[in-house]
Order: structure tokens, then C-alpha cells, then sequence
């Protein structure tokens, strides 16, 4: 098949036939004595199999069109900025960040996100529209908790 890149070098990855890639590229330390070093046969087959899912995976994203990957990255952003927003309390610094990286990614890629364009632009509008109603939830509960304690004061002083 191929190698697997690591900080220590190029590393011969055994494609699954029992035949490895060849001869490690010259320079690339043995895996005996590179980055497999120390670990028994089991975990050496553990870490070669755990390449070759990645070279797989790897495999799908370069096969798969961009506008398919950057549309799951968008709604990643989507996720998390429902994510914090569903925190109690809500976090909404944290969920501002993501839902305007959402908006940025999807207007600055305006026509070129392909078929799911239009249910990314319908994701933002309805995370916006959360974020805003979750926004005048917290300010009306901060209010109301000022006044209560304004309430207090002003009781107590009597």
C-alpha cells in the first residue's frame, strides 16, 4: 500500500494482504526502532490497522466534493453553537463565535456550496433566530433578578 507520516519519519503500513508497503523510504527510521518501537505485535497490528482506517478515511474525503465536506464542517458550527446555547446557563459568547463563523463560511461561499446551500442558509437563519430568543431569556432573568434584589434592598430598609 503505502506509509503512514510521523513526527519520527515515513513508516512501511501492511495493506492488509500481509504484504507491507516495501522497503521504508530511505532516511525513515525501522519501525522497530522508530515509532511502533515498544509495542507488542498485537498493538503493532492495533496501530497498522488504525492507518489503514485513516488512509481509508482520507481516501472518501478526496473523493467526496468539497462543497459535501465544507456543508458537514458548516453544520459542525451549527452543532456547537446549539450546543452552547443549550447550556445551563447559556453560554452565549461561545455560541456567538460559532454561529458567526457559520454565517461567515456560508455568505462568503454564497453559490458555490453546491445542493445543500439552501439548507445551510435555512440552519443559520434558525440558530440566529434561537440564539436571539435564548438572548431576551437571559436578559429578561437578569432583569428580573436586579429587581428582585432591588426589591430587597428596598424592603430591608424600611
Amino acid at each position: 500500500m503505502s506509509t503512514l507520516w510521523t513526527p519520527g519519519g515515513e513508516v512501511p503500513v501492511d495493506d492488509g494482504r500481509g504484504q507491507s508497503a516495501g522497503p521504508a523510504p530511505q532516511g525513515a527510521p525501522d519501525p522497530v526502532d522508530g515509532p511502533l518501537a515498544g509495542l507488542s505485535e498485537e498493538e503493532r497490528a492495533q496501530a497498522e490497522e488504525l492507518a489503514q482506517q485513516l488512509a481509508e478515511a482520507r481516501e472518501q474525503i478526496a473523493n467526496a466534493p468539497a462543497s459535501v465536506v465544507v456543508g458537514n464542517h458548516a453544520m459542525g458550527l451549527y452543532e456547537l453553537g446549539a450546543i452552547h446555547l443549550s447550556q445551563q446557563p447559556p453560554n452565549l459568547e461561545e455560541a456567538r463565535l460559532a454561529i458567526d463563523a457559520l454565517g461567515t463560511l456560508i455568505d462568503g461561499l454564497e453559490g458555490r456550496l453546491g445542493e445543500h446551500e439552501a439548507t445551510l442558509k435555512e440552519a443559520l437563519h434558525q440558530i440566529r433566530m434561537a440564539f436571539v430568543q435564548v438572548s431576551r431569556l437571559v436578559e429578561g432573568a437578569d432583569e428580573e433578578a436586579d429587581t428582585e434584589e432591588t426589591g430587597d434592598e428596598e424592603a430591608s430598609e424600611e
